[in-house]
C-alpha cells in the first residue's frame, strides 16, 4: 500500500488486476465485487490466479509461480477470504502472501455512513497495523504433542517503518492525529 496514492484513477486504458477468489465464501464475494466494478464501468480486466501453497526447492512453502508473476506484473490485486490451516502441514496463505510481497501495512478505514443509526456517530478513523511481525510473524513450533510455542517477534526496523507509513498516510490524507497503540504489558 502506497501512502502517497490518494486518487485511484488511471491515466487511460484498462488496468489488469490479479484476482484471488479465495476459499469458502471467497469466490461468491469475488464474483459480487466483479459485478459491482462492471456496473461502475471500472476499466479493469481481471486475471484470476490460484494461490494454493506449493512446496518449492528445499521444501520451502511458496505461492504458485503463476500467481506471483501475475501480482508482480500487475502491481494490483483483489483477494477473497483465504482459509487459515489449523493443523500442521502448510502455512497460512494470508501470511505467505504478506511475506512474499512485504505487505507490511494493514490499512482499515472506519467511517460512519449517513442514514445508518449506530451507537456512535460521526466516526472517521483509520487503523494502521503492522502486518508482518508480532502475532503475524508465523514463528511457531511444537514443543511436545498438544503444545505449540509462538514467538512474537518485533523489530525496531519494522516498528519505524509502520510509524513512518502512518505519519505519511496522515499527511497525505489530511489527518491531524496519529495515535500509537501497543500491548506492552504482555
Amino acid at each position: 500500500h502506497n501512502p502517497n496514492q490518494v486518487t485511484r484513477g488511471f491515466a487511460g486504458g484498462v488496468q489488469t488486476v490479479t484476482l484471488i477468489p479465495g476459499d469458502g465464501i471467497g469466490p461468491e464475494i469475488s464474483a459480487a465485487v466483479m459485478k459491482i466494478f462492471d456496473a461502475a464501468k471500472a476499466p479493469i480486466q481481471w486475471e484470476e490466479r490460484n494461490v494454493t501453497a506449493i512446496q518449492g526447492p528445499g521444501g520451502k512453502w511458496m505461492i504458485p509461480p503463476e500467481a506471483k508473476e501475475s501480482m508482480d506484473k500487475n502491481k494490483m490485486g483483489l483477494k477473497g477470504p483465504l482459509k487459515t490451516p489449523i493443523a500442521a502441514g502448510h502455512p497460512s496463505m494470508n501470511l505467505l502472501l504478506r511475506k512474499t510481497f512485504d505487505l507490511y501495512a494493514n490499512v482499515r478505514p472506519c467511517v460512519s455512513i449517513e442514514g445508518y443509526k449506530t451507537p456512535y456517530t460521526d466516526v472517521n478513523i483509520v487503523t494502521i497495523r503492522e502486518n508482518t511481525e508480532g502475532e503475524y510473524s508465523g514463528i511457531e513450533h511444537v514443543i511436545v504433542d498438544g503444545v505449540v510455542q509462538s514467538i512474537k517477534l518485533i523489530t525496531e526496523e519494522a516498528s519505524r517503518r509502520i510509524a513512518e507509513f502512518a505519519f505519511e498516510y496522515a499527511r497525505n490524507n489530511h489527518r491531524s492525529n496519529v495515535t500509537a497503540v501497543h500491548k506492552a504489558n504482555i
